[in-house]
């Protein structure tokens, strides 16, 4: 079989957040209402009504261009694009053609930049609504959403697999959650994805023909939607058939592909300036205004964490990828390592517990970063008290997950469960001789050499003490005392 190269683009929608909608003044917050109830004349496009521009939407748009590197355009206007389907209701969108807001940016994902051609901005359509009705099979159109303001990122074809493009498109998901202009939440429809692929024989320089893959609402469904369309062109290829130029949609129950309709180009849109709103000029001055006010973006923090605390590459992109993660770990380690002397050591001790059972009780409870109930002084006392010897790992992890469920701070949730460590490392001696006493089998494999036994009397031991000894100190007792019995 010939060896084949894929490239890839993604055409990325983003729904922005504005409690407007795009060209007129109905609520754009339409998920879970009844259909049809945040319409109006403007966005049920009836004769004469007349659109406007959304300024906050502007503003957002503007921000989010920056956040993804753009250059943004001095000129800028609104086009028809022209085509008729039933969510539509005017029988064209008000987007953007040759003058959109953002041009020429790049995001880092995977050690490369994969460059962004345009950022532009449009309104969202209707939805479709396939049901029976009366035993009868009919489309019903619900148009709450048909307005919404949309932000959509069309990337250069940079991708090389279904792999990096599932990576660049939790990149832009990041990026719009660090500056707050997107919710970005896939499943209410706040981001979707078209992707663009083609593929040619190893070595060639000519590009395939470029298929269209339709509406993809999560970053599994992307992944698999390209991995089998590339399987399914080389198959054709193989076969002695050709590609069609074609929009096909994704059938998520079935895992395929499957063809809609011939793939339209910009001519068949028939794309024109809308005549109803006027153009934009953003001055340099509000536009560096605005660039100067991003907060630090998930790579640049990516690599400050790298750099400032030393971790590990894993720990740091489970750290970043949230931005009040983030904020809560670093406000967490001001309060920890009290000053940047020593606080490599601080921030894994911190970074472990944060990855560890801070994201498992989180997801165990489904709650977000913002909703977590425990503040970061809360942890820091945990870790205090590990520190200074009153109780170890594992009595932690119990106190930490009461501290989820009460509320209550650990002092008060070690003392009403008598958690406190009173075994030191001089009343330790005493068990630690108990049990290698009564278990001599133990100690003597031990001596000769079996380390699985060392587990088991450190078992024995920390079931005398229930649980409240340290068994790091056990250990090197028992090490000690055992080498002196030989």
């Amino acid at each position: 079989m010939e060896q084949y190269e894929e490239t890839i683009g993604l055409e990325i929608h983003v729904q922005l957040k504005t409690k407007s909608k795009m060209f007129c003044c109905s609520s754009a917050q339409y998920f879970g209402a009844q259909p049809n109830v945040h319409t109006c004349p403007v966005c049920l496009g009836l004769p004469g009504a007349l659109p406007i521009i959304n300024e906050e939407a502007i503003s957002s748009a503007v921000k989010f261009a920056l956040g993804l590197n753009c250059e943004v355009s001095v000129q800028s206007k609104f086009d028809r694009k022209n085509y008729f389907y039933p969510d539509l209701p005017k029988g064209y969108q008000i987007s953007q053609y040759d003058l959109p807001i953002g041009i020429n940016g790049w995001v880092p994902v995977g050690g490369k930049k994969i460059r962004i051609n345009r950022a532009h901005q449009e309104e969202d359509t209707g939805k479709l609504i396939h049901a029976r009705v009366n035993g009868e099979s009919v489309s019903l159109v619900d148009f709450n959403r048909s307005g919404v303001p949309l932000m959509e990122i069309v990337s250069e074809p940079d991708i090389d697999s279904p792999q990096l493009a599932k990576e660049y498109a939790k990149t832009i998901h990041q990026v719009a959650r660090y500056l707050e202009v997107a919710d970005v939440d896939m499943e209410k429809a706040g981001m979707r994805f078209d992707a663009n692929v083609s593929i040619k024989k190893q070595g060639t320089k000519t590009l395939g023909v470029k298929v269209e893959i339709k509406n993809i609402n999560s970053f599994r469904f992307l992944e698999k939607a390209l991995t089998y369309e590339i399987k399914r062109q080389i198959k054709v290829l193989e076969s002695g058939g050709q590609i069609d130029q074609e929009t096909r949609g994704w059938v998520e129950t079935k895992g395929v592909t499957v063809s809609q309709r011939s793939k339209e180009t910009s001519p068949d849109y028939r794309y024109f300036p809308e005549p109803d709103l006027p153009p934009l000029t953003f001055e340099s001055k509000n536009v560096s205004k605005v660039k100067r006010s991003l907060p630090e973006l998930p790579w640049q923090k990516e690599k400050r964490f790298g750099q400032e605390f030393n971790l590990d590459k894993n720990s740091v992109q489970i750290l970043t990828e949230d931005k009040y993660l983030a904020q809560w770990f670093e406000n967490a380690l001001i309060l920890y390592a009290k000053g940047k002397r020593g606080i490599e050591p601080k921030a894994k001790t911190l970074a472990n517990w944060v990855v560890g059972e801070f994201l498992r009780i989180m997801k165990e409870k489904n709650l977000s970063p913002k909703e977590v109930p425990i503040e970061p002084a809360e942890l820091v006392e945990l870790l205090y008290f590990i520190d200074k010897g009153k109780i170890n790992q594992t009595i932690a992890k119990k106190v930490f997950a009461l501290m989820f469920e009460s509320g209550k701070m650990p002092a008060k949730i070690i003392e009403e469960q008598g958690f406190s460590q009173d075994f030191t490392e001089g009343n330790l001696k005493k068990v630690v001789d108990e049990a290698i006493t009564e278990n001599p089998k133990a100690a003597a494999d031990f001596r000769k050499g079996k380390e699985a036994s060392l587990g088991f009397l450190v078992g024995q031991v920390m079931r005398k003490t229930g649980g409240k000894g340290d068994p790091k100190v056990v250990t090197d007792l028992l090490k000690l005392e055992l080498s002196n019995g030989d």
